[in-house]
């Protein structure tokens, strides 16, 4: 049976830390609630005894979104369980495990104390808590629910870090691929055809053109690689100052949707982040246009985020949100119907959320189609690429050795 290093709060806001013996993680939150205790945390440790972690050594580093999260959904369960919120900030101010977030939590500590609102004193700290965050707890406060506004926060945080997760690790291998197929060439080109090139010079022989091609491009590689990486930074460069531009990141971002594929892939995933950030909102009380204002900073693709802010014009007029979008024509025809259904009905909020549900699965399975695709087509190039090396080396050694005879 494993054992969990637990944190939790008594009723009078004590902290206590221990080990338990125990199933799960569940199982020890629910004898600490047995015990009349507020369970902080459980995490499993490797073995009996370890000592739990010193307060007085904390880890150096800026404060994360993981970490933001894991601190948003502890609030919440200590402001749940009726501690006020200056002493729910200073327990967890005590469980900090870095220096910055110590620091973070100590300020909003002391802002509170001092007499200021939760959201006042986060929206001092722009660097960690973003827009969406700050609005919904200052939505939770004026409705005398900040705890369940934290809970949804944390809900939020944790959906958008799953999704996130799940597009890194498909796209990982694919990188690994490229990165292999760009070093093996690399080899090939600068190790193995200068050897060939050499020894074809002292042949004295004329090489075929597609050898010439390849030793060309090896010696120019050789010689003026510096150049090649120059020319890289400063096409990145370039492109980055261009993409600065809003008209050009809105007309590059429109072409991004018009790939096929990878477009499809962009939309999705961008209404899945938008669909969660406005139903988040607005199930928070935060009034429409100011939701759409939140949300619109959430979305990546500024074709999408322009065609946000035009929908806002829309509902000013008494429009909603889906015909607007359904005319701008970046959003799918499916989630502009759901969302027009959800107003029809009333039920805007619910259908939100259910439409960020629906297209979390879409991204998934759209990324996954995306990967197969996009792993035997790497692998083909570098195939033919190595083979079209291979077969110029060939085609001059098979020349060389009939100049012999």
């Amino acid at each position: 049976m494993p054992f969990f290093q637990y944190k939790a709060s008594t009723p009078t806001g004590e902290l206590v830390e221990g080990q338990m013996e125990a199933d799960d993680r569940q199982a020890v939150v629910r004898r600490l609630q047995a015990q009349g205790q507020i369970p902080i945390r459980a995490e499993e440790v490797q073995g009996a005894g370890l000592a739990p972690r010193s307060r007085g050594r904390r880890r150096r580093g800026r404060v994360g979104r993981r970490q933001l999260g894991v601190i948003t959904l502890e609030l919440s369960v200590l402001l749940e369980a009726g501690l006020p919120l200056e002493r729910a900030l200073g327990i967890l101010t005590d469980l900090a495990e870095s220096d910055a977030l110590h620091g973070l939590l100590g300020r909003l500590r002391a802002a509170v104390r001092g007499g200021e609102d939760l959201s006042t004193a986060m929206e001092a700290e722009p660097t960690v808590f973003f827009p969406l965050y700050v609005n919904l707890v200052r939505a939770g406060e004026a409705g005398g629910a900040l705890d369940q506004a934290l809970a949804r926060l944390s809900e939020f945080m944790e959906r958008g870090r799953e999704l996130r997760e799940s597009v890194l690790s498909a796209l990982t291998y694919p990188a690994i691929l490229i990165l292999l197929a760009i070093g093996s060439l690399t080899i090939i080109m600068a190790v193995v055809v200068p050897r060939f090139a050499t020894m074809f010079a002292d042949a004295g022989a004329s090489l075929p053109m597609p050898t010439q091609v390849v030793v060309a491009v090896s010696e120019f590689l050789q010689s003026y690689w510096w150049a090649v990486g120059l020319s890289i930074a400063g096409i990145v460069l370039y492109g980055r100052q261009v993409m600065a531009e809003p008209i050009s990141r809105r007309r590059a971002d429109r072409l991004i949707l018009r790939l096929p594929l990878w477009g499809d892939f962009v939309a999705k995933l961008e209404v899945a982040r938008f669909s969660r950030a406005l139903g988040t909102l607005l199930t928070n009380g935060v009034p429409m246009l100011n939701a759409l204002a939140i949300a619109r900073q959430i979305v990546g693709n500024q074709a999408i985020a322009t065609a946000v802010a035009d929908v806002a014009d829309g509902v000013r007029e008494g429009q909603g949100i889906a015909r607007p979008l359904l005319r701008e024509g970046v959003f799918p025809d499916l989630a502009c119907h759901m969302l027009q259904v959800g107003e029809e009905t009333g039920q805007l909020e619910h259908m939100l959320m259910k439409l960020a549900e629906i297209y979390d699965r879409e991204v998934r399975t759209t990324l996954n189609r995306l990967v197969t695709i996009l792993e035997p087509a790497i692998i083909l190039t570098l195939g033919l690429l190595i083979a079209g090396i291979i077969f110029s080396v060939l085609m001059a050694i098979l020349q060389v050795n009939e100049l012999a005879f």
